[in-house]
């Protein structure tokens, strides 16, 4: 194993570091003020091979690995974690079953669409009541002929009211709890399918988070996602463990800014005639920090590494989420305390990345999740 990046993955990260400076950071007060994503951001990486860099050349992706897809989340989420999470969705969640499992004609009509980024994603698993527990979801999707009828209601849906189309759960066969599952490609104006309400949230509000309603809907049998009734529940399982690699991509960025705008008030806050810090108070928690983040970045290029190799990285990826996670919320608590009173106030950009790191630790599995998995994973 090379500890080092490629030389492609360093041109990588500069090329998306540069983009992320340039093209999304002008845009996130704007985003964030008015919860409306940016959605031209879309077409705009597409075109560049950015939106989705591990599919094909031939798909239109960026023929990458696992390692250069944590470089982008790492890159994005150091300028905003709400417009990272929605281009993440893209790359992820909404289109790696397609990817994985669908079939020629869902590629061409939705996988190729969604890599060039003319068409929008979304991943609708989690409902009201069925958030951990994803075996217990109710959308039901009965056989009709030659479509499935869904009905149900899906929540915390990035992507969700502006999506061109959602990759759905729901159950072919309510009698196998968990492999009664199925994967289904919904469009956008298929009569039944509607975005009842975008979602207010406290953090990541330049994402467009809704709750999705399937009321009689018909989807055609074609776009089920696999050649037969059930295995979705494997498929999404398949889809997580990729995401919560990601995950530590995720956390590392949020991190490294909220540390590099937490040295950068140290050095410009005097306090007793010198700045803080000088302090070792200061400089301790600073040290720890920047120790933190490094294992954070570490780890989770070791991990994307395996997952490239074609390793089973069930147990390795659940401790991706669950420490990266974890410790980005020391990381950002210690940054607001030494940010003082002016962390609290709104003007000042440290506040912004504590309110989005807080949803790490729920979202795509909560830590409480991911000890279980570890545990299931390690103590056989």
């Amino acid at each position: 194993m090379d500890f080092d990046l490629t030389g492609e993955h360093v041109l990588f990260q500069k090329a998306i570091r540069n983009f992320a400076q340039k093209e999304i950071a002008p845009l996130v007060d704007e985003a964030e003020e008015t919860n409306v994503f940016p959605k031209q951001l879309f077409k705009k990486m597409g075109a560049l091979g950015y939106l989705c860099p591990r599919y094909p050349l031939e798909l239109g992706g960026g023929d990458g690995d696992k390692i250069m897809d944590c470089i982008m989340a790492e890159e994005l989420n150091r300028v905003n974690a709400g417009i990272a999470a929605s281009l993440m969705v893209q790359s992820g969640l909404s289109t790696q079953p397609i990817y994985r499992f669908g079939s020629e004609e869902q590629k061409e009509k939705f996988l190729v669409p969604a890599i060039k980024g003319e068409k929008i994603a979304a991943f609708a698993l989690t409902e009201p009541d069925a958030g951990s527990d994803a075996a217990s979801i109710k959308t039901r999707a009965l056989k009709d002929g030659d479509h499935y009828v869904l009905n149900g209601t899906k929540i915390f849906t990035t992507n969700g009211p502006i999506c061109d189309f959602a990759t759905v759960a729901a159950y072919t066969d309510p009698s196998k709890r968990g492999e009664g599952i199925n994967l289904f490609i919904v469009e956008k104006g298929t009569p039944g399918f509607s975005a009842s309400r975008k979602l207010d949230k406290v953090g990541n509000r330049s994402i467009e988070t809704g709750e999705l309603v399937f009321e009689d809907c018909r989807v055609p049998a074609k776009n089920m996602i696999g050649e037969k009734e059930g295995g979705g529940f494997d498929m999404i399982a398949d889809t997580l463990i990729s995401g919560r690699i990601t995950y530590g991509g995720r956390c590392t960025g949020t991190a490294q800014a909220a540390y590099d705008l937490t040295v950068q008030y140290a050095k410009e806050r005097i306090q007793f005639g010198k700045p803080i810090v000088a302090f070792q108070a200061t400089r301790f928690k600073l040290a720890e920090m920047a120790m933190n983040i490094d294992i954070m970045r570490s780890y989770t290029y070791r991990v994307a590494w395996m997952y490239d190799q074609g390793k089973n990285v069930r147990k390795e990826s659940s401790m991706v989420k669950l420490f990266a996670s974890e410790t980005l919320q020391k990381i950002l608590s210690d940054s607001m305390q030494i940010h003082g009173g002016y962390g609290y106030m709104m003007e000042y950009p440290i506040q912004r990345y504590w309110r989005d790191g807080r949803l790490f630790t729920i979202t795509e599995g909560t830590s409480e999740v991911q000890r279980l998995i570890i545990a299931s994973e390690t103590l056989r």
